[in-house]
């Protein structure tokens, strides 16, 4: 191997990181975050190593708040918002609309770009320019957790407003524009209880009694569960594991029938929507893709180890949803069908779930 490739750089200079990424991405051709990865270091730390560095990979540090920030997105025009977690990639092309917010939570909800967003978690936002191999510069903004985690990234996409960009870089540019970045230690996550341990009757009541499916997060934290625990102990009927082959089998269906569907894909930091068709849905290795125009999804299926069928009431009746995750308990994706507040789901959406495969046991 490269013995580029195998270098370990936290805590050396900032400018021999940015080096090395460098090195490493012409030579092997690899992502940011894969490039990043190899060397030892957050794919933060190798943006924040760009900061004041000259072309071919520069980068500005943007300064919060981050609600009055990322609420500039709008004025940017045509882009393409992309949101990922360890095995799963979302990126919708359009503009930005309908942004609030309150607090530390934020909402966009334009008929493209629709995100849920937690500001609390958001720790470093750089303004990035990246020459392609024919020269022309990438521009993008990115922004990363406390550990140096990806949060989210807007591209700009031919149409884009460039001097609305170079105007929004000015105005919220940081005073410190030093290279480099210390990322933090990530606080262990809480031990969820042993099931033996839970009032399972008054978390299944609980469950029960749910009107909204956004109620469901906080059930969850109240009873101190994990989600994958809680799937486990739900009321009979409510949740069923399946195989980690149905997403794909889910999304050809929907492709061959044109239902219209609603694919989640997040982080701590966001949430990003895609709603309506999917149409073309490819494998390539271990990757299965939707690659519609407007509309990407990547997701690692040899990633999943848990689906299930979660079923939750709420006031228009039940919402039935595929839910994906990784060895470690954490989300990768779910699958709704189409719907708005004060609607029934779709029929259509129910029979496409009644008809996927199920697992006989599960330990």
């Amino acid at each position: 191997m490269d013995p580029i490739a195998t270098r370990r750089l936290r805590g050396v200079p900032p400018a021999e990181q940015l080096d090395a990424f460098l090195a490493l991405r012409r030579e092997a051709r690899l992502r940011h975050r894969d490039a990043a990865a190899r060397l030892g270091l957050s794919e933060g730390q190798a943006v924040a190593a760009a900061v004041s560095a000259p072309p071919p990979f520069s980068a500005v540090r943007l300064a919060p708040p981050w609600p009055r920030l990322f609420e500039r997105m709008p004025s940017l025009g045509r882009v393409m918002a992309l949101t990922r977690n360890e095995g799963a990639v979302h990126e919708k092309i359009g503009i930005y609309a309908d942004m609030s917010h309150r607090a530390d939570v934020g909402l966009a909800l334009g008929p493209d770009i629709d995100l849920r967003i937690f500001y609390a978690v958001w720790a470093h936002v750089f303004a990035v320019t990246e020459q392609a191999e024919d020269g022309t510069p990438q521009r993008s903004l990115q922004v990363f957790d406390a550990q140096g985690m990806a949060v989210h990234k807007v591209i700009l996409k031919p149409g884009a407003d460039l001097p609305a960009w170079e105007r929004f870089v000015s105005a919220f540019a940081h005073a410190d524009q030093e290279p480099g970045m210390a990322p933090e230690s990530a606080d262990p996550a809480p031990l969820p209880p042993p099931d033996g341990a839970v009032d399972v009757p008054a978390f299944q009541a609980a469950w029960l009694a749910l009107a909204d499916t956004h109620e469901f997060f906080g059930l969850v934290r109240r009873f101190g569960l994990a989600r994958t625990q809680a799937l486990r102990l739900a009321p009979p009927g409510h949740a069923e594991r399946v195989p980690a082959a149905v997403l794909a089998m889910l999304l050809e269906a929907a492709a061959a029938e044109g239902l219209s569907i609603m694919v989640f894909v997040g982080n701590p930091g966001m949430i990003q929507i895609h709603t309506g068709p999917v149409r073309t849905v490819k494998r390539m290795g271990p990757w299965l893709n939707v690659l519609d125009p407007g509309f990407n999804l990547h997701l690692r299926e040899d990633l999943i180890d848990q689906a299930w069928i979660v079923r939750k009431p709420t006031a228009d009746g039940v919402v039935s949803s595929l839910e994906l995750f990784d060895a470690t308990g954490e989300t990768l994706a779910m699958v709704f069908g189409e719907r708005k507040p004060g609607r029934a789901e779709l029929p259509a959406w129910r029979a496409l779930l009644a008809a996927l495969p199920r697992e006989v046991a599960y330990g």
